[in-house]
């Protein structure tokens, strides 16, 4: 059943971009094999396959979805993305690499070749899928801002922030929502998560603008935090997977996959992932 799902899921793609694909600059139509969900077929799959893995690009400073840890006396990038990567690996029967650089170069990195996909706790926009081709979300979450806790009742709406300096990521669907509360003369971008953490311990901003399960992973790390919820409006198709621009075969296997994968399997993976940040599902 799941297959056949996956099969009419993917004609329907086919037809959709048959539809528009003349006025999308750069996008391409997926081979027949893909759309028949023909992998052993499918010239794209096939070279995957053939190199013996799949190549990740992520930036792994953003627990609980991709961070560093030691296993077995080895420094290890795991987290929810990874698990999703791995997944996807594991369907072609090849290793899953991974690929840790800044967040603002990955979409760079990827037009590239560098890697052949990047989860990255994403979010598609247009201005990125100028530049990119996106999968079918796999994840939605919601947007917070983390707080030191002295300033719990100071900053809880939106408009309490105004005029104050915040902090987003470089790069990061964060930022046009943090010039939306502060001003952009108030924003201080910068590439590192922890980074931002440390500037608002240290005073120096009065708010970092993240996501709710990032937030969360701070916050209960360190009693001087708060995550806090002040009515960020943003609207999100939800977390994706990025592939090359035209790269429509990978993209239609990716989707495959994810329509394969239950909501209880997803949830388990980002539990494991909270579990490994130190999470709780209570914070």
């Amino acid at each position: 059943m799941k297959k056949l799902i996956a099969l009419l899921l993917a004609l329907v793609m086919v037809f959709a971009m048959t539809a528009c694909g003349s006025s999308d600059e750069g996008t391409s139509e997926m081979s027949e094999a893909a759309a028949a969900g023909d992998w052993d077929n499918c010239e794209r799959i096939q070279e995957i396959k053939e190199a013996g893995k799949l190549v990740m690009g992520t930036s792994a400073d953003y627990p609980p979805f991709e961070f560093h840890t030691e296993i077995d006396g080895e420094d290890t990038i795991v987290g929810f993305d990874i698990a999703i990567a791995q997944k996807f690996a594991d369907e072609l029967g090849v290793e899953l690499e991974v690929v840790d650089m800044s967040f603002d170069s990955l979409l760079i990195s990827l037009d590239k070749g560098d890697f052949d996909i990047v989860l990255a706790s994403l979010s598609a926009d247009p201005e990125r899928a100028k530049a990119v081709d996106f999968t079918d979300a796999y994840y939605d979450g919601s947007q917070v801002v983390l707080l030191r806790a002295e300033d719990a009742e100071k900053y809880t709406t939106t408009e309490s922030l105004n005029g104050h300096s915040v902090a987003a990521q470089k790069g990061a669907i964060q930022v046009p929502l943090a010039i939306d509360a502060a001003g952009e003369e108030n924003v201080v971008q910068l590439v590192k998560v922890g980074d931002m953490v440390t500037e608002l311990l240290n005073n120096k901003v009065d708010a970092v603008f993240l996501d709710s399960v990032i937030a969360a992973g701070y916050a209960a790390t360190n009693e001087d935090l708060v995550m806090a919820d002040i009515g960020i409006v943003y609207e999100s198709e939800g977390n994706v997977v990025a592939c090359q621009k035209g790269d429509a075969d990978l993209v239609a296997f990716i989707n495959y996959v994810l329509s394969g994968m239950s909501d209880d399997e997803i949830d388990q993976m980002l539990m494991d992932a909270q579990a490994l940040a130190g999470i709780s599902e209570e914070e």
